[in-house]
């Protein structure tokens, strides 16, 4: 029985990827800040660690009590929206830190483990935003941008071990908690010359008119990027995700 690691499992998509592959007979690892029993169906499948990104001794722990694993999901993220002119540095150095640093933290202790063994998968998720440009998550992006960077690298030094690196993309998806989230990282929307956009762009996320994406369109995603070595480096999640990845091309 294959195993999966998944970071950021206490709610939307890191929630629905552990869902995902349990109801595929994986043995899954869900971690999470503050582990919560009741966030994901019973199994003897299944193990809930507690997982902070962000410090060192958490990941040491966390990779140490999960043992041997076949897969990494780096999903773990937080949100961020503000006029770059705007946005506290303390808030760029925060999402950096979770985002970026803390994909690169757990990736570097679990591939040891992966190329000791020839054989394994990491999978990072990060964002459609990064295939094109949007006002007010210019720090963000970048943090997002910056793991698609490095997976791209990393990705060609891997192959020679037999490990592979991939990265999912998901689109909009106001049915999830990550407005909830940023909500604490949103800053400047109150000054008289960004007030107008911002009203127009938080519009446009809450329009669950136009295609968005679903927490199952991303778990289905990574199950690809997982179990399909013939997978693409990016894969979109969503329909508005693989929409803007086609323009893209």
């Amino acid at each position: 029985m294959q195993t999966v690691l998944i970071t950021g499992c206490s709610s939307g998509f890191g929630r629905e990827i552990a869902r995902y592959f349990l109801a595929h007979d994986w043995s899954v690892v869900a971690t999470m800040r503050t582990p919560r029993a009741d966030v994901l169906p019973p199994s003897e499948r299944l193990r809930i660690l507690a997982l902070d990104v962000t410090n060192p001794n958490s990941i040491r722990e966390a990779v140490e009590a999960a043992g041997p694993i076949d897969v990494l999901v780096n999903n773990a993220g937080v949100g961020a929206a503000s006029p770059a002119e705007l946005t506290p540095l303390s808030t760029v150095r925060e999402v950096f830190e979770t985002n970026t640093f803390g994909t690169i933290a757990m990736t570097q202790a679990v591939l040891p483990q992966l190329r000791q063994r020839g054989a394994g998968v990491v999978v990072n998720v990060t964002s459609s935003v990064t295939l094109r440009a949007l006002p007010l998550l210019a720090a963000y992006r970048a943090s997002k941008a910056a793991v698609n960077a490095f997976t791209e690298s990393m990705a060609l030094e891997l192959e020679q071990f037999g490990v592979r690196a991939r990265l999912v993309l998901p689109g909009r998806a106001p049915d999830t908690r990550f407005g909830e989230n940023a909500s604490t990282n949103m800053h400047g929307f109150e000054h008289e010359a960004y007030e107008d956009l911002g009203k127009k762009v938080f519009a446009q996320f809450a329009d669950t008119s136009s295609q968005i994406t679903y927490a199952e369109d991303v778990a289905k995603a990574v199950w690809r990027a997982a179990t399909d070595p013939s997978a693409p480096m990016h894969i979109p999640a969503g329909a508005d995700a693989e929409a803007w990845a086609a323009a893209a091309r």
